[in-house]
């Protein structure tokens, strides 16, 4: 492509007939410029068609685009087969998250710099000037419709292959990394065994599981005084460890009167036979955002998560107050078991920790 250098139309010029077979598309382009008062005043393209710069920026634009692909395939086989789920040590698990990260951010910089070099480099200079006006018609349309085509020609994908078959390469896994969450849960599912839903103190080979302290010592009733409460696990093997950091319980000694008030409340929701005697047993892990809520106001039965506020009125069902917790803490059912320790009749019938677990 020869270099062009235009300058401002002549007032008074008489307009060409665009549907001329003689004109260039380039020839329609100037003359819809001049006709929509356009000033072109300079165009020219950066490099000669055909030269070793032109091919070198070619090849430059590919590798990005190349890379872009690269990139966002590896984000879908790290998304689909990558182990995932969470376990103890430095598995693989560990990098999943980091992975995904890391290919997607490489996917989404090849684009951008494939884009901007070949904006940059590779398509014309242009400066024009431009006065507004209204009105469409027929020969308007035929301008346009030649001036886009013209704009699709000047980017070069026809007479450079390359370009068009690695931005295909490139964008094609991209729209496969946009689907690819909404789709997700067809592919692997994410609730798979229950562990979103499972806690340390479900049922072990049928037995009740007992609530310990950290030291791993079980519990009587007659440890924890009127008003009192204390901070219990799950009494299996490494039930006080970060395995079940789901499970820390706060567990309640209510007096006589606060007990008989939270027994009413607890059958209004359905919630009868979780209290023993006096005691109540809620999750330590606020449905805000899985702080501990671990301040208990003994005068007025609050239980205050520090971090944002959010406060819970143990005595009816631990509903939340005031601060952004939206949902009420989760109730363990609770009893004695023959010895005299204090077992969970089941595990937790709600899920616990934040309450986006409970959306769909």
């Amino acid at each position: 492509m020869s270099s062009r250098t235009e300058q401002p139309a002549l007032a008074g010029q008489e307009p060409l007939d665009v549907n001329d077979p003689r004109l260039s598309r380039f020839d329609v382009v100037r003359e819809g410029a001049r006709r929509d008062d356009i000033e072109i005043v300079h165009y020219e393209p950066q490099v000669v068609a055909g030269s070793k710069a032109e091919r070198r920026l070619v090849r430059t634009v590919a590798g990005f685009f190349l890379l872009t692909g690269l990139a966002a395939t590896a984000f879908l086989v790290i998304y689909i087969w990558w182990p995932w789920e969470y376990a103890p040590g430095r598995g693989g698990d560990k990098l999943y998250t980091p992975l995904l990260g890391v290919t997607l951010g490489i996917a989404l910089l090849g684009i951008g710099f494939g884009i901007l070099t070949w904006g940059k480099k590779l398509l014309p200079k242009e400066v024009s000037i431009q006065d507004r006006h209204e009105g469409v018609s027929s020969v308007d349309q035929k301008i346009t419709g030649e001036t886009m085509a013209y704009m699709a020609d000047e980017l070069g994908v026809k007479r450079r292959p390359l370009l068009g078959v690695s931005l295909l390469a490139g964008l094609a896994p991209v729209g496969a990394v946009v689907a690819a969450p909404l789709v997700g849960g067809l592919i692997s599912q994410p609730h798979k065994d229950n562990q979103m839903f499972t806690t340390g103190f479900a049922p072990q080979d049928g037995r009740q599981v007992r609530l310990v302290r950290e030291d791993g010592r079980p519990i009587r009733p007659a440890d924890i005084s009127a008003g009192g409460q204390i901070t219990v696990f799950p009494g299996v093997e490494h039930g006080v460890s970060n395995r079940y950091a789901d499970s820390p319980t706060l567990l309640i000694h209510l007096r006589d009167d606060d007990a008989e008030e939270s027994r009413r409340n607890n059958e209004r929701a359905g919630h009868g036979g979780f209290m023993w005697g006096n005691y109540a047993a809620y999750s330590k892990i606020c449905t805000h955002a899985g702080c501990p809520a671990s301040l208990y106001e003994q005068q007025t039965n609050r239980l205050l998560c520090p971090c944002h506020q959010s406060q819970f009125l143990i005595t009816d069902n631990a509903k939340p107050i005031f601060g952004p917790a939206s949902r009420r803490l989760p109730q363990l059912p609770i009893e004695v078991d023959s010895e005299g320790y204090f077992v969970a009749k089941s595990d937790y019938t709600e899920t616990v920790g934040p309450d986006f677990w409970e959306r769909p």
